[in-house]
């Protein structure tokens, strides 16, 4: 079984058709979802992405589980779907270490955002909130639009760049560089993770490809693509991340309590003594990274205006509709197949189904085999793709394990 069939099956839970017939009422502005556990939110999400009609940001507590949710999403609805923004940080903020692959991943979220042409999903955390970014009018400006076709002075373009902080090297390698061989121009922009290769025939661009930094092998064609400079250079206008998304975008949290208390702790936390130091240590410039980070106060009257979905187990605001799921994550078996026949056995006695997915077919071989060479007849139907966390789902009465919580592989 496919991951797509498998969320089918799941798509006629009686509680998500209540859920996205919650959702489609204007006047619903706030939904809590309870009794969810290990990754039966992120099977949610995928459903709700992929049949209904607005965009969703995704905030969750942290960056471990911000990349586990991320990760399970793209497992179920397939690369490109949904976009991940970090902190541009590598540590925490108040060290002022930034992290060069971060920011072109916020870079790319920002520049998706604003073409405001495809609905657009989104997973963050509360830290990667708390930055400031540039304006859509800054922004905007600052863009390179080139298309196969059109005419491009070579000359100019390459003193734009200059003009926006990009370095000439002799081969690029990170973004922020571009290089010159004959008609060729490679550039490394900060919105994407490869760099691209404009060719050009006189002051036309002939041809526009992405390639590989190590091989220098094309990837994929382009018919257009957009330069991004390092926006982190352009703080002088610098607004916060909600005036990015479109007014209809419904912001789902696990828990917006803990979302705006650790915005409010990053702020607290860059304006200490030691943490100044540490800023101006590591920036060499005598500035705080306090004046770049969103207050508590602006968060609050941001958020306001989108609709929201909290999945944790508490609500932290009385919600205008509460959905109840009943949940339980995948057993723990310490690798003890006693432990787990006993425990598929009961679950098969009380009328479930059992599903295991697995990236691996050899290890669901693997499986069959042990219960073969045992004796047991457990009867469960293989997922391809895997998640971060199984669990077994009351109300249709099915079991979504994982083969590497089974085999303790972490």
């Amino acid at each position: 079984m496919t991951f797509s069939e498998f969320k089918e099956l799941y798509a006629r839970h009686p509680r998500l058709q209540a859920l996205q017939h919650t959702i489609e009422k204007e006047r619903v502005n706030s939904i809590h979802i309870k009794g969810l556990s290990a990754s039966s939110f992120a099977i949610i999400a995928s459903i709700l992405i992929e049949k209904d009609s607005f965009p969703y940001l995704f905030i969750l507590d942290d960056l471990e589980e911000a990349g586990y949710f991320y990760q399970d999403i793209k497992q179920i609805v397939g690369e490109g779907k949904v976009l991940f923004y970090p902190s541009s940080y590598r540590r925490a903020i108040k060290y002022g270490q930034k992290d060069a692959a971060n920011e072109v991943l916020r870079t790319e979220v920002l520049s998706q955002l604003q073409k405001k042409d495809e609905r657009l999903f989104v997973v963050t955390y509360p830290e990667a909130l708390a930055e400031k970014v540039v304006s859509k009018e800054k922004l905007n400006k600052n863009l390179i639009k080139l298309e196969v076709g059109q005419s491009a002075d070579f000359v100019a373009l390459r003193e734009q760049l200059y003009d926006y902080g990009f370095e000439y090297t002799d081969y690029v390698y990170e973004p922020g560089q571009f290089a010159i061989r004959g008609s060729i121009m490679d550039i490394f922009s900060y919105s994407s993770e490869i760099p691209f290769r404009i060719d050009f025939f006189g002051d036309e661009i002939d041809s526009i490809r992405t390639f590989e930094i190590e091989s220098q092998l094309s990837v994929e064609q382009k018919q257009s693509v957009m330069i991004v400079p390092n926006i982190g250079l352009f703080d002088d206008e610098s607004v916060s991340f909600f005036s990015f998304l479109v007014t209809d975008t419904i912001i789902c949290a696990k828990d917006f309590f803990w979302t705006q208390e650790r915005i409010g702790v990053v702020q607290n936390e860059t304006l200490l003594p030691q943490a100044v130091m540490a800023q101006q240590e590591e920036t060499g410039e005598n500035i705080s990274i306090g004046n770049t980070l969103l207050s508590l106060e602006t968060y609050k009257k941001e958020i306001q205006g989108f609709r929201k979905i909290e999945f944790g187990n508490k609500s932290t605001d009385v919600a205008d509709a509460t959905i109840e799921f009943s949940t339980s994550p995948q057993p723990i078996f310490h690798k003890s197949f006693d432990l787990l026949t006993n425990s598929f056995t009961d679950f098969l006695e009380k009328g479930y189904a059992l599903y295991i997915c697995s990236d691996s077919s050899k290890q669901i071989e693997r499986l069959k085999a042990v219960f073969e060479d045992r004796g047991d007849t457990i009867p469960f139907t293989a997922v391809k793709k895997t998640i971060h966390a199984g669990f077994s789902d009351h109300t249709l009465k099915i079991c979504l394990f994982t083969d590497h919580q089974i085999f303790d592989r972490y």
